[in-house]
């Protein structure tokens, strides 16, 4: 054994022992934290030490400590907001990442993971059926992702009004008018604000929480007739519509065929969020979800949502590379790039220093194969739908929402009970659902995203439930 490894070694075998432990607890402990942030500040915080503490012994610290803070998200039995677990190839690559201590920013210095996050950003166009010379990065998550594509947009829909936004910003210049389904994502609102945007118009939606392709088209006429001339290549001022790939409360889909047709004829540029649907596109008995979803210019998604991988991987797409690159990147003599005009990493996300998230990605497309992806999304709606079954029989559920994908939303009549059928759930913790309010209703969430969720976990989702229920009401 060298040196070099022997000083690592007693560190890295107590993380692989408390690894396995936590990860062999899943099946049975309790799901939520027993413990609050505030009642773990005396053992992690305090005065900063005088003297140190030898390397396992601080992995031994802090795995003992931590482990009433965490929350089984990992466990088939989590069903809280959209988060997925890891599969197991997913999750050793990431510890050979941290491992190699590699800054996966720049192609010329890290040669091996530019070549890995390069072939999972192929496959991914090849398995979702996008543009295949789109530009692929890997972002921390789908918020980032998100605002990668409507960066590039921003660049794109100014240089077409005649703007240098990256000599003049945006002051003086003129307005992107932007616009989203009522029931988008707020993230994309935070995006747009990041960017400088501002607000955007929100356009009205179905039941579902699917964007009106005649009301879209009614927003962009009267917003763009009143708009300064200046504009993009169809004589209209500049224009970007975002899209939805996966309701957060029903799993929609918005209709994209109808509401790209209606964006492009006013030279809009159109964004998917996809944080947990664009896997959607992998497979062929969801298609009618999805499709016209390759009609767009940019798109977001997160791989830890349905693909499972480790935080933080969100993933961002974009056709129109050009726009992307002059949004996120940057040369400077220190910084050695090829003279043949291959991007960098770094120019195709917010960030030049960062891990190599793509790696982990890449792991789980080759464990899984293309087959072996689309079974595992299929699984995740077989369970949303076994759930939405066995719970609509239940006297006194109501399930909102039409189950097409992953997600289910319930109602236990008043939204006072609601409220305590979903606090009773978290606080037995045999499962993990989070409340929510959705169409002027206080709710319970289900968001099957996990890959190891299985009938026993079903079972035991739908016993909780029936319990909390029967409990709240006496």
């Amino acid at each position: 054994m060298s040196a070099a490894e022997e000083r690592y070694r007693d560190a890295l075998e107590a993380a692989a022992r408390h690894a396995r432990q936590w990860l062999g607890s899943q099946e049975t402990r309790r799901v939520g934290p027993s413990v609050t942030a505030a009642d773990l500040a005396a053992d992690f915080g305090g005065p900063l030490p005088a003297g140190g503490m030898p390397a396992a012994e601080v992995v031994d610290y802090l795995a003992a400590k931590a482990e009433p803070g965490l929350m089984a998200m990992p466990s088939g039995r989590f069903f809280g907001w959209v988060i997925g677990g890891t599969l197991p190839a997913a999750l050793a690559a990431d510890w050979l990442v941290s491992a190699w201590d590699q800054n996966a920013g720049l192609r010329y210095a890290t040669p091996a993971t530019a070549a890995i996050e390069e072939a999972a950003g192929g496959w991914l166009l090849e398995l979702l059926g996008l543009p295949a010379a789109s530009d692929v990065g890997f972002a921390t998550g789908a918020t980032m992702a998100n605002f990668t594509g409507l960066a590039a947009a921003r660049w794109r829909l100014m240089t077409e009004a005649g703007w240098d936004l990256d000599v003049n910003g945006l002051a003086g210049g003129p307005r992107i008018h932007c616009f989203v389904g009522q029931e988008r994502h707020d993230t994309i609102d935070l995006g747009l604000r990041y960017l400088g945007l501002g607000r955007p118009t929100a356009v009205a939606a179905d039941r579902q929480g699917r964007i009106v392709p005649e009301e879209l088209d009614r927003a962009l006429e009267r917003a763009l007739d009143a708009a300064p001339s200046r504009g993009n290549s169809s004589g209209r001022a500049p224009a970007l519509v975002c899209l939805q790939a996966g309701n957060l409360h029903s799993g929609a889909f918005d209709p994209f065929t109808e509401a790209i047709a209606v964006a492009k004829s006013y030279g809009a540029w159109v964004h998917v969020d996809g944080a947990f649907g664009l896997w959607a596109a992998a497979v062929p008995e969801l298609a009618e979800l999805t499709a016209g979803l390759q009609l767009a210019d940019s798109w977001g998604t997160d791989a830890h949502k349905t693909l499972n991988v480790p935080y933080d991987c969100g993933i961002a797409v974009v056709r129109d590379v050009q726009a992307l690159r002059s949004a996120m990147g940057l040369h400077t003599s220190y910084l050695i790039q090829a003279a043949d005009g291959t991007a960098d990493p770094f120019e195709k996300v917010p960030e030049l220093s960062r891990r190599a998230r793509g790696v982990p990605v890449w792991a789980a497309l080759k464990s899984l194969g293309r087959d072996g992806v689309t079974a595992q999304i299929r699984a995740l709606v077989r369970r949303a739908g076994q759930l939405a079954e066995q719970l609509s029989a239940l006297d006194g559920v109501e399930v909102l929402n039409d189950v097409d994908y992953t997600q289910v939303s319930l109602a236990f009549g008043d939204d006072a009970l609601t409220r305590a059928v979903t606090a009773r759930i978290i606080n037995d913790g045999q499962v993990w659902m989070s409340g929510s309010r959705w169409q002027d209703r206080d709710i319970l969430r289900i968001s099957v995203s996990n890959w190891s969720t299985n009938d026993a976990d079903v079972a035991v989702a739908v016993e909780a439930v029936r319990d909390a229920l029967a409990a709240a009401r006496s």
